[in-house]
């Protein structure tokens, strides 16, 4: 595993502390890592709705009208 240093602000220091102080985590480390695979986690999520978002601009517009549109994506997520 790697090692490093990081710096803290006061404020982010003191919020590390009353995690810990918790008991919802034993250790900074423990505490930064858990933020960083929630962070990567909600990554993918921003990457996946991005794509989606870039795929249907680049779909054009259309002149269904809501209540098409909803029974559309109903029907294709019900198969």
């Amino acid at each position: 595993m790697a090692r490093q240093s990081i710096s803290f602000t006061e404020p982010n220091d003191e919020w590390l502390k009353t995690q810990i102080d918790g008991k919802e985590y034993s250790s900074k480390s423990e505490l930064i890592n858990d933020l960083i695979r929630q962070a990567r986690k909600q990554q993918v999520q921003v990457d996946w709705i991005r794509t989606k978002l870039e795929k249907a601009e680049q779909s054009g517009f259309t002149n269904d009208s809501k209540e098409e549109i909803l029974a559309l994506s109903k029907s294709l997520l019900n198969g």
